[in-house]
């Protein structure tokens, strides 16, 4: 593939008989480019947001971008766009790695208020393991897309160990983290207990996350699908330090971190369940306290294969997929027009497009296929977009008019259907 022509007509080859998912495919894989994107030229950086809300985040702008790494090794434009992303999420995190959210400048717009250490250029500061992932995800992802390189500079060597030190930290977050996170007068999620520094946890090996994906805070301490997604980037840096800083301290100091989270995953995360057999907890705090769902927001337990924790065949894994997509997972709805995952970020009924797509990426069964895309033609609420979490029984129902990262979590599903998927090794 080497444009979006050829994505879309690919694409419309392939569901030739589905004209509606053909028509949401153009509306969503249009959107992101189109609308939220703006690019510095003095600078050289590109600031996107979310959608409809006028912020960065770290995670969303990845995800964002991820199915463009399929055309982007023949478009210059394109890779001036990524590469301008690549080199302002280096400077956000340089900036502050706890915040998960960031103002084109510094603007002092977002969060202001929140008791926690704000700056101006800070839309919201809630640490999640998951925001300082997906800078290396990009980078690396991009690399392999496109062949590009120029971004592994000295700069992305401090933002490598930058994330280090923090995920170091936060390894022992009572003993040697000074972060605390509170908002006067807001929902219990947004509110870390224990005056800001979250619940009790003890040494596990794994490192600590004050809020999920969601921007809901952790129940517990160690939530476990962000720590398998850092262990998946940990083996990134590993690659990319190889190729380009052979550094061994470095290297010794990536493995030893990779090795203990992986062994506080093996050691606390795997449970037995009555009903399902092995399977994975989703947060748990090192004291035996263990919490038993899944949230639509990535990364989550469903999503494991997705972001390259493991194959999607592994009996853990298939016996946690069973479990979070049953009624054992409180957040897991069915209604008249849909079932699946939703969040606790939005009201009980409501079924999340992202974890739809994510369903669909991570089945191999065609009859769930079929399913899924019937999901996705009767719940857009005739905009040929998909939205934040929608009614399972009332699709016209639903939260986030523009919500950038649903599109592209549905673009680069279909994608997958029509055989087209980016490299990610």
């Amino acid at each position: 593939m080497k444009n979006q022509a050829d994505v879309i007509n690919r694409v419309e080859i392939v569901f030739q008989d589905r004209p509606k998912i053909v028509e949401m495919f153009k509306a969503c894989y249009k959107n992101t480019l189109e609308t939220t994107l703006s690019y510095d030229e003095q600078t050289e950086t590109s600031f996107m947001v979310t959608g409809d809300i006028p912020a960065m985040w770290l995670r969303d702008s990845v995800n964002q971008l991820r199915p463009y790494l399929l055309i982007a090794e023949h478009d210059e434009s394109l890779q001036r766009v990524i590469e301008g992303v690549i080199k302002k999420l280096k400077i956000c995190v340089l900036h502050d790695p706890y915040a998960n959210a960031f103002n084109e400048e510094n603007n002092n717009k977002g969060h202001q208020t929140d008791l926690t250490k704000m700056t101006g250029n800070v839309w919201e500061r809630k640490y999640e393991i998951d925001s300082l992932c997906s800078p290396i995800q990009l980078s690396y992802l991009y690399w392999k897309n496109t062949g590009k390189s120029n971004h592994f500079d000295d700069l992305f060597f401090k933002v490598i160990l930058n994330i280090l030190d923090v995920w170091e930290t936060e390894q022992e977050h009572f003993k040697k983290s000074d972060y605390t996170f509170q908002r006067p007068g807001a929902r219990y999620t947004s509110i870390l207990p224990n005056d800001g520094q979250g619940t009790k946890v003890s040494y596990t090996g794994m490192t600590w996350s004050g809020f999920r994906p969601s921007d809901d805070r952790c129940e517990y301490g160690y939530l476990i699908p962000s720590n398998m997604f850092a262990t998946v980037v940990l083996n990134y840096i590993l690659e990319i330090n190889n190729f380009f800083y052979q550094d061994m301290t470095l290297a010794e100091r990536v493995e030893t971190l990779r090795n203990l989270i992986q062994d506080g995953i093996k050691k606390n995360a795997v449970i037995n369940d009555s009903d399902f057999g092995e399977v994975y907890a989703y947060e748990v705090d090192g004291l035996g306290n263990t919490l038993i769902m899944d949230d639509a927001n990535v990364p989550s337990l469903l999503s494991l294969p997705y972001i390259g924790y493991c194959d999607v065949e592994d009996e853990i894994y298939q016996n946690t997929r069973k479990m979070i997509l049953s009624k054992k997972n409180p957040y897991y709805f069915e209604g008249e027009f849909a079932k699946g995952i939703g969040s606790p970020h939005t009201h009980p009924d409501y079924i999340w497009h992202i974890s739809l797509a994510v369903e669909g990426m991570t089945s191999i069964n065609p009859a769930d296929h079929q399913r899924l895309l019937d999901y996705f033609e009767k719940t857009d609420a005739d905009t040929n977009l998909v939205h934040e979490g929608f009614h399972k029984d009332d699709p016209f129902v639903y939260t986030r008019e523009w919500f950038s990262w649903s599109n592209a979590m549905f673009v680069e599903y279909i994608m997958k259907l029509c055989g087209l998927e980016i490299k990610t090794v």
